[in-house]
C-alpha cells in the first residue's frame, strides 16, 4: 500500500515546508514517493516542435516569439502538414512516444484549429501520443480537439498568481485556469506547468506548486522549466537561478503529486549531467527530445541517450497503436502500478 496520499488541499505553509527540508531528506522523500509510483529507471520522451513561429500578440517577459520583443527569432507560419510528419517520423525514430506541437497563438481560430487537427490525426497514424499549445481554448475547441484524438493539451501556468503580473499583463491568470478547465472537461490528459528562475521569490515556487497540486486532478504531465534567457526579452540578463533550488522544485513537485510525470524541460543545454541526474533522482521522468525547444536550444538526442547508457535509465514505451486495454496496460507496466505477468495477462 502507497504511503503517498493523493491530495488537493495542500497549504502554502506545508510546500513551503518542504522546500525547507535539508537537502538530502528532501530527495530521499522525493525518491520514495517516486518508486512507489513509477518505474525508477524508465524516463518518458517527448518531442516539441514549433508549428508556427513568433508574430505573438501576448507580452511574456520570457517568450522571443512575443511581438513585441526585438529578438532574432524569425517568424514563420503554419508548418505544412507534409513537414510535420516527416518530423514526427524523425522523433519516433530517436526514441519519442509523444509528438507534442506549439503554436504562437494567443489563441487558435477555427480555421487554424481544423489544419491542427489533421496534424493530430497524421501524427496518430505515425503511432505516437500527440500533444499540442495553442493558447486559450474555448469548451467547443477542446472537445474538437478530444474528438480528433488529442492525448494532451499544455497550458502552463507558469508562475504563481501572486507574481504573475510581473510576467505577463495580456492575459489573467484565470484565462489560464479556465482553459485548463476547458481542457479537462473535454476529457484530455493536461500538460501544465511552469518557469523557474525569472526572478521570483521562494514563495512563488511554493505556490506555483501549490495550484498546480490543488488542481480538480493533478496534470498527467508536469513540466517544469529553467528559464531559457534570450536576449531582447525583458527577462535577459535575469539573475541565474541556484541550480539545487531548481532540483528542489522538481523534488517538490514528485512529492504532492505522486501520479503525474514531471518532466525535466526547458534549460536543459545549460545542464550539467551531474544536475541532470539529480534531477531524475528527484523525480523527474520526461524530457524533450531534440535540437530545439520551440524557439530554444535544447540538447541533441545522442547526448541524451549517451546519458541515459551512463544512468541506467531506459525510454519508457507504450503501446499507442495497441487497443484501448492493451495500451493502458503497457502504460501501467511503464509507471510499475502492475507487473509483467498482469500485463502479460491482460495481453
Amino acid at each position: 500500500m502507497s504511503s503517498a496520499v493523493i491530495r488537493h488541499d495542500w497549504s502554502l505553509q506545508e510546500i513551503k515546508d518542504l522546500f525547507a527540508l535539508p537537502f538530502n531528506d528532501l530527495l530521499f522523500k522525493a525518491q520514495t514517493v517516486h518508486r512507489e509510483y513509477f518505474d525508477p529507471n524508465s524516463v518518458q520522451i517527448s518531442t516539441l516542435l514549433s508549428i508556427k513561429t513568433g508574430a505573438c500578440p501576448e507580452d511574456c517577459s520570457y517568450c522571443p516569439q512575443s511581438a513585441r520583443y526585438e529578438t532574432e527569432l524569425e517568424r514563420e507560419k503554419l508548418m505544412a502538414l507534409n513537414e510535420v510528419v516527416e518530423n514526427a517520423r524523425i522523433a519516433k525514430q530517436n526514441g519519442s512516444s509523444r509528438f507534442c506541437m506549439g503554436a504562437a497563438w494567443r489563441n487558435p481560430t477555427d480555421k487554424n484549429l481544423d489544419s491542427v487537427i489533421e496534424m493530430i490525426k497524421a501524427v496518430k497514424a505515425e503511432g505516437m501520443e500527440s500533444c499540442v499549445t495553442l493558447g486559450m481554448l474555448t469548451p467547443e475547441q477542446a472537445r474538437k480537439l478530444k474528438d480528433a484524438g488529442l492525448d494532451y493539451y499544455n497550458h502552463n501556468l507558469d508562475t504563481s498568481p501572486e507574481f504573475y503580473g510581473e510576467v505577463i499583463t495580456t492575459r489573467t491568470y484565470q484565462d489560464r485556469l479556465d482553459t485548463l478547465a476547458n481542457v479537462r472537461d473535454a476529457g484530455l490528459n493536461v500538460c501544465c506547468g511552469g518557469i523557474v528562475g525569472m526572478g521570483e521569490k521562494p514563495a512563488d515556487r511554493a505556490g506555483l506548486i501549490m495550484q498546480l497540486a490543488n488542481l480538480p486532478k493533478h496534470p498527467e504531465s508536469v513540466p517544469i522549466n529553467m528559464l531559457v534567457q534570450v536576449e531582447g526579452t525583458p527577462l535577459h540578463g535575469e539573475a541565474e537561478l541556484d541550480p539545487l533550488e531548481f532540483i528542489r522544485t522538481l523534488a517538490v513537485a514528485r512529492i504532492v503529486m505522486p501520479e503525474s510525470f514531471v518532466r525535466l524541460s526547458a534549460g536543459r543545454t545549460d545542464m550539467s549531467d551531474e544536475m541532470q541526474a539529480m534531477c531524475f533522482f528527484a523525480g523527474a521522468n520526461s524530457i524533450f527530445y531534440g535540437e530545439k525547444l520551440l524557439t530554444t536550444d535544447n540538447p541533441e538526442a545522442n547526448r541524451d541517450r549517451e546519458l541515459f547508457d551512463r544512468l541506467g535509465i531506459s525510454p519508457l514505451q507504450i503501446t499507442v497503436d495497441a487497443a484501448p486495454d492493451e495500451r493502458e496496460t503497457s502504460r501501467e507496466l511503464a509507471m510499475g502500478k502492475v507487473s509483467p505477468i498482469q500485463a502479460n495477462q491482460v495481453a
